[in-house]
């Protein structure tokens, strides 16, 4: 996929909503060879999905081994709204926590006092730091059920059309 066909999914106005949400779920295969798919907190920087975790994440092992990941992003409504995205995970060890773990989030409201409770929680927990997991999409695709829809779906489709001109 071409990175102006990416840029045209991501653009896109429900894409947008959706890479303004919380939560996606990273999908990767683990050292035995099996797969995973967990979710994870993500943070959108108009480039790159970038998720963070602790430093003996048993995740971090595996993504080394083989950095192919997919994500999935999506909504708990009708119709549903998804976003797949695939792309290499790159890990970057930072000292500290990193910003994108500290912005606010959409889903979990805190009160100022919980705030500052939670980062203070999470700064004694991670001081030796955390990695930073960045995914640059090289391929995605948006399910809106409207305009867009599962590719055997779509493939239903046409060939029901072709029935009904047949």
């Amino acid at each position: 996929m071409q990175a102006n066909e990416i840029s045209e999914i991501l653009d896109r106005p429900i894409s947008q909503e959706l890479l303004a949400r919380d939560v996606t779920r990273l999908a990767y295969v683990a050292k035995d060879g099996t797969p995973r798919n967990v979710p994870i907190a993500f943070a959108w920087n108009g480039t790159e999905i970038v998720m963070c975790t602790t430093k003996n994440a048993p995740k971090l092992a595996s993504l080394r081994e083989n950095p192919a990941v997919a994500l999935t992003i999506d909504t708990e409504v009708h119709p549903p709204r998804i976003l797949l995205i695939r792309g290499r995970a790159e890990l970057d060890f930072v000292d500290g926590i990193p910003d994108e773990y500290l912005q606010p989030t959409n889903s979990y409201a805190m009160t100022p006092e919980q705030r500052v409770e939670w980062e203070a929680e999470v700064r004694s927990l991670y001081h030796d730091g955390m990695v930073r997991i960045v995914v640059t999409p090289t391929w995605a695709k948006l399910i809106d059920f409207e305009t867009t829809l599962p590719s055997a779906v779509e493939e239903l489709v046409r060939q029901r059309e072709e029935r009904q001109r047949a």
